[in-house]
């Protein structure tokens, strides 16, 4: 793993609101996928494969919205 990388930025997963929260879970997606495959290019090369696969794009909606219970539940589902 990547010294440079943090994978929960700001190091809280507290935020003000659920939208707020959403939006912490797709930058912590996005950033699994960067440890993942730290190679700027090979991830350019992989985008036009999975853009077209409605498989893999379900997988990665799966990520942000396994990111986003773990954040709404840290936030005690914003009551």
């Amino acid at each position: 793993m990547s010294e440079q990388t943090q994978l929960i930025p700001g190091n809280s997963l507290i935020t003000e609101n659920p939208e707020k929260g959403r939006a912490l879970a797709v930058k912590m997606a996005r950033l699994i996928i960067k440890i993942t495959q730290p190679d700027a290019v090979a991830r350019e090369k992989m985008r036009p494969i999975y853009a077209n696969d409605a498989s893999m794009l379900i997988a990665i909606g799966q990520t942000v919205a396994t990111e986003f219970a773990t954040i709404a539940k840290a936030n005690n589902y914003w009551k």
